[in-house]
């Protein structure tokens, strides 16, 4: 009879729940929800900016690569008109000396 007694006591306390209504627990999650949903967006939005700011670094290394090869070609086309200003001048130093012997003569 206890044995009985108890097992129709859990059954009752079984069948009525945990005692927290359906409206109390959406009252409760709710904020929560909202605070939640909040995150994702946020978090969403910083993923976007991230994306495009990797976006922006990549074309900012290839502008840096692009200016790389142009300052080495231009390094490059400095150092021959160097070269063939020194040459000139080889032959205009040459050729003063061919004029001078030319008028001695």
């Amino acid at each position: 009879m206890k044995r009985m007694v108890g097992m129709l006591a859990a059954l009752a306390v079984l069948g009525t729940g945990c005692g927290a209504s359906e409206q109390y627990v959406k009252q409760q999650v709710d904020p929560l929800s909202d605070r939640l949903s909040k995150v994702e967006t946020t978090l969403g939005d910083l993923q976007k900016q991230s994306s495009a700011q990797a976006a922006d670094i990549q074309s900012i290394k290839a502008s840096l690569a692009d200016a790389k090869a142009s300052a080495a070609a231009a390094q490059a086309a400095a150092d021959r008109a160097d070269a063939a200003a020194k040459a000139a001048e080889a032959a205009s130093t040459k050729s003063t000396k061919a004029f001078k012997l030319q008028q001695k003569k």
